[in-house]
Parts: C-alpha cells; structure tokens; sequence
C-alpha cells in the first residue's frame, strides 16, 4: 500500500487488549484487495475461554502460540474461512479476530468472490461484514495460515491509517457468537469497533466461533 506504513512485529507483540483496538483503521492488503478494519475481536488464549487456545497448542492453534505478526485462518461453521492476527510474546497464545472491514480498493474482485455462487448482489457494505465474509472478499484462507505478515515482501500485510484520516470513536462490547463463560458480555467485552460505520457486523448471541 504506497504510503501506508507497515505494521511492525514488535508493534503487534503488545497485549492483546492494547492491539485489537490499536488495529481498527487499519488496511489489509492481499493482492488487489484492500480492506479497513472497522471491528475487530480479541482472544487471550489459556486465559479466555473463548478463546480456540484455551486448552493449550493443537496442529489447528500452533501459530497462535508463536511470534506475533502471523496470520491464523481457521475454517468456521463448515462454511467459510475466519482471519487472525496473532499478538503478544512467542509461547503464550493471543489473537485478534479480524470481524469486518471497509473494502476500499479492489471492489470489483471483492465483488466477483462475495456474489460466486450467488443470485443476489452483494450491498457494498456487506462485502466484509462479518468475519467469513471478509475473509472470502481478501481471499484468505487455508493458503494463508501461517503467512508472515510482517515478512519484507509479504503476501497479506498490515498497514496503518493515513495519520490525516481519523479513524472515529472506538466503542466496546461482548464478542460476537460465542457462548459460555467466553460469551459473558462483563467479563470479555473484547470485540472493538468503530462507531457509526455501516460495515460493523449485528451483534448476535451464539455457540462457540
């Protein structure tokens, strides 16, 4: 993304909590496609039961439990593809979800992907709202588990906002779909997002992510 700076590893290596919010604004970049961050989730690993590391590393989480700055992919209700973005130290798991965004270059592919298999069109601001459907408009899935975000010539990369832009008001609350002692809105209010954007997803009650 000309101009945009690069998100660093050790910017990404801070608290979960601290990156999450820290990420919305930012641009996500595969290819042709670019996506603003406009709701994110975070997930604190042993220490969140919401979290798919909380009962320590499997072949699905390992990524998760190593250095910041990768891309965690997982495939979500048999359905579609989710993205992350691992955080915090090598050895202990953290995660921000990456649940919606403003496609805001590369419409037209965006497009071509959401609608395949479809007979409606796609509203522009549901192109990636929610996190199966961001993921399907940035192509991102079992390809790109693993991927180096931070990597000199990455394939998906992060970059920060144009400092002259703001982003808005970043308001908090439960995350989305999650149940058990993880869906407990007072104690993990951990899905941040920016407020009066039209791409930020419903929030819905629900079984496990």
């Amino acid at each position: 993304m000309p101009g945009a700076c690069p998100w660093s590893r050790e910017e990404l290596a801070g608290p979960v909590l601290e990156v999450a919010p820290a990420l919305l604004g930012t641009l996500v970049v595969h290819g042709p496609v670019v996506v603003r961050l406009t709701e994110v989730e975070a997930y604190a690993g042993s220490d969140d039961p919401g979290s798919h590391a909380y009962r320590g590393p499997t072949r699905r989480t390992a990524v998760m439990f190593g250095p910041a700055g990768h891309l965690y992919c997982y495939f979500s209700y048999g359905m579609h593809w989710a993205a992350n973005v691992v955080t915090g130290t090598d050895g202990t798991a953290s995660a921000v979800l990456l649940r919606a965004g403003e496609v805001v270059a590369g419409a037209g592919t965006a497009r071509e992907r959401r609608e395949r298999g479809r007979r409606t069109p796609v509203p522009d601001r549901d192109l990636a709202r929610g996190p199966g459907n961001l993921g399907r408009a940035l192509a991102l899935g079992r390809d790109q588990d693993g991927l180096d975000l931070c990597a000199p010539a990455a394939q998906v990369s992060l970059h920060h906002p144009d400092p002259g832009h703001p982003r808005g008001t970043v308001r908090t609350g439960p995350r989305v779909g999650v149940s058990g002692d993880g869906g407990s809105g007072d104690r993990f209010p951990w899905r941040f997002w920016l407020d009066d954007e039209p791409t930020v997803s419903a929030y819905r009650a629900g079984s496990r992510r």
